[in-house]
């Protein structure tokens, strides 16, 4: 039964994308392998596993480039309900609802309102297997090892790779809070160097004079690591978190927070020695169904001194500049919802 619900929950997420043959049958039949996890509702579900599909060079996007995961979802406003309750129920960062609706009141948004949410992202330049953090978008890419969920058939995939078909990957996203305007999370390679469950924090010199006298916090309910740790280095690490609520926050001294559930899933599926990117994209360009999507995020640590010129420079890596409708590019790069938004189309058939 759950292998059935698992193949369904694939087929949800890929239904209406226009999606290479040969890979609609290996998808069905490694639906259960590649998503795992406990079975509850598919929206809220921590560990959905998308697929996508690209192409050797990601700046020679064509008609059956899929870089865009996810759905928007409708959700009507009950009473009781905050945005950072909607937000975690559905896997969101606080900072994905905040972008979108800014006019909303967090704690009392009106009930019976109806509320598009963002479950749908452009997944970031740079897929290699491994973890992928964008602070930008306050979101963690777990890119699946193809090796262990293909095994012997991955051979097959590579050879229609190189008679030119688009490349097959699999991901999983999670929502984080990440470090703030002072101490800023920091950007670049790493690797997962340690793994620690119920770990203890020793407070670091650098903030001994803030915690005062404080020096340990031991595993427990008040430890702001959470249950898991996974270091990366120079203090930094992936971790849970006592505090819920600061997920898609800029909260934390540099660490990447996420959700406890989220976090308990991740943890024992990421190995010590696991690379773990660090980048800054706030605007990312995405393809699906041959469209052109772009998803533009603030410019929350201040790196950008210009950035409609930054926006374009993005979308000319693609050599997409005119495929777009200006207009419409623009006009996103002002809004910065947060939200993928289509803004062109390609023109570049695949002759099969």
């Amino acid at each position: 039964m759950k292998s059935i619900t698992c193949m369904f929950r694939l087929w949800m997420t890929d239904r209406d994308r226009k999606i290479p043959s040969i890979y609609f049958l290996w998808m069905i039949l490694i639906a259960a392998v590649a998503i795992i996890g406990p079975a509850t509702q598919v929206w809220s579900q921590t560990g959905l596993t998308y697929t996508y599909f690209h192409t050797s060079k990601n700046h020679s996007p064509d008609a059956e480039t899929v870089t865009v995961i996810g759905y928007p979802v409708r959700y009507v406003v009950r009473k009781g309900d905050t945005l950072l309750d909607i937000a975690r129920n559905y896997r969101l960062g606080f900072n994905e609802l905040e972008d979108l609706y800014p006019e909303v009141n967090p704690w009392v948004p009106p009930v019976e309102k109806e509320l598009i949410l963002p479950r749908m992202w452009i997944l970031p330049q740079v897929r290699n297997a491994g973890i992928v953090i964008n602070l930008a978008e306050f979101r963690l890419y777990h890119f699946l090892d193809k090796k262990e969920l293909l095994g012997d058939s991955l051979n097959y995939f590579k050879e229609k790779v190189k008679s030119g078909e688009p490349e097959l990957g699999f991901v999983r996203t999670y929502p984080v809070g990440i470090g703030d305007e002072i101490w800023n999370s920091p950007v670049g390679s790493f690797r997962i160097i340690e793994k620690r469950v119920k770990p203890t924090w020793y407070i670091p010199p650098s903030l001994i004079s803030k915690y005062h006298p404080i020096k340990v916090v031991p595993p427990g309910p008040t430890n702001p690591l959470g249950d898991y740790f996974m270091g990366i280095g120079d203090a930094y690490g992936i971790h849970g978190t006592d505090n819920p609520w600061s997920v898609g926050r800029m909260v934390t001294h540099g660490c990447i927070r996420l959700y406890p559930e989220d976090i308990e899933f991740l943890f024992p599926t990421v190995a010590e020695g696991t690379p773990v990117q660090i980048v800054y994209e706030p605007v990312k360009i995405g393809f699906l169904n041959g469209t052109i999507y772009v998803e533009v995020h603030k410019d929350i640590y201040g790196k950008i001194s210009d950035f409609k010129e930054y926006g374009y420079e993005r979308l000319a890596n693609f050599g997409l500049m005119e495929a777009v409708e200006p207009d419409r590019f623009e006009a996103e790069l002002e809004k910065k919802s947060g939200m993928p938004v289509i803004v062109g189309t390609i023109d570049m058939p695949r002759n099969l």
